[in-house]
């Protein structure tokens, strides 16, 4: 897309709006109550609110490389904190996608400079579960499940947070895993048990 058609684009979905609905953008001015946080990669090929056909107002969203919570990342952190603690949402979800070229560069031994520390946290889910990747002998489904295994680590780290711990103890907060396949369109929900996850291990995360 050329820059030059965006404001022309603009215009016209604008129109398209009020076409359908006089208040559209007043009713938008008057705030958001969104029920779900949703975390993925920043991808150009992944569009968010459409792969769910979600309205503006439903999901509160933050993308970045690889879908990744860091608890170095402040913009993660401030993210879920405002998203579970101010907006109160109910759902936190973790959406990665196959063929992520994030996770396919931390596989490579390559030296990428500035991305070298925010790729090491994918490096680190890698080492985490080096023994179930290297029972996996097809490279394509190692990648895959690397994925998988990231988006898994990432919604341990957002349940690491004391606000989600708070939120989850107060009113039922949950945590969700999925995976957009790019190849088939279909949103994948992973199931991840996190009981099990964390049985032996949430006492040395536990705030609240």
């Amino acid at each position: 897309m050329e820059i030059r058609h965006i404001f022309a684009n603009n215009r016209k979905w604008i129109q398209e709006k009020l076409k359908t609905d006089e208040n559209y953008f007043k009713q938008l001015s008057l705030g958001q109550k969104p029920h779900i946080l949703y975390i993925g990669c920043s991808d150009s090929r992944v569009s968010t609110e459409e792969l769910m056909g979600a309205q503006p107002g439903e999901v509160f969203v933050h993308r970045n490389l690889a879908n990744m919570v860091p608890n170095t990342d402040l913009s993660s952190m401030s993210v879920i904190s405002y998203a579970v603690s101010t907006l109160k949402v109910q759902h936190v979800v973790i959406c990665g996608h196959y063929y992520c070229n994030g996770v396919k560069a931390a596989m490579q031994s390559a030296d990428l400079g500035i991305l070298n520390p925010w790729l090491r946290n994918i490096r680190d889910v890698y080492r985490l579960h080096k023994e179930e990747l290297a029972q996996i002998t097809d490279e394509e489904e190692k990648y895959k499940r690397l994925i998988e295994l990231n988006v898994q680590e990432q919604c341990v780290n957002v349940i690491k947070t004391p606000d989600v711990q708070r939120a989850i103890k107060e009113r039922g907060l949950t945590v969700h895993g999925w995976v957009f396949d790019v190849h088939s369109g279909e949103l994948i929900d992973l199931k991840i048990d996190f009981d099990k996850i964390l049985e032996n291990i949430m006492e040395i995360y536990k705030i609240i």
